[in-house]
């Protein structure tokens, strides 16, 4: 493992991914913790990690990986 938390995701469409990035990106803000993103089409790769304590995943990861994830559903 990288140290990382990934989720990836294919939606229906390029609209219906950047609509759940737009959700991810109040999430970010609200945790003040950001993921990496990569977006292709519709198709959405998240990477959660903590720079901050070395690039390890902390308990801040989790919670914002718990948070995206409800999204989903």
């Amino acid at each position: 493992m990288d140290n990382k938390l990934i989720c990836e995701h294919q939606f229906e469409s390029f609209a219906a991914a950047f609509s759940f990035l737009n959700e991810v990106a109040e999430l970010a803000e609200h945790f003040n913790h950001h993921p990496t993103i990569f977006n292709e089409c519709s198709r959405v790769r998240l990477e959660l990690t903590t720079h901050d304590a070395g690039n390890v995943i902390t308990e801040l990861d989790r919670q914002l990986a718990e948070a995206i994830e409800r999204k989903l559903k």
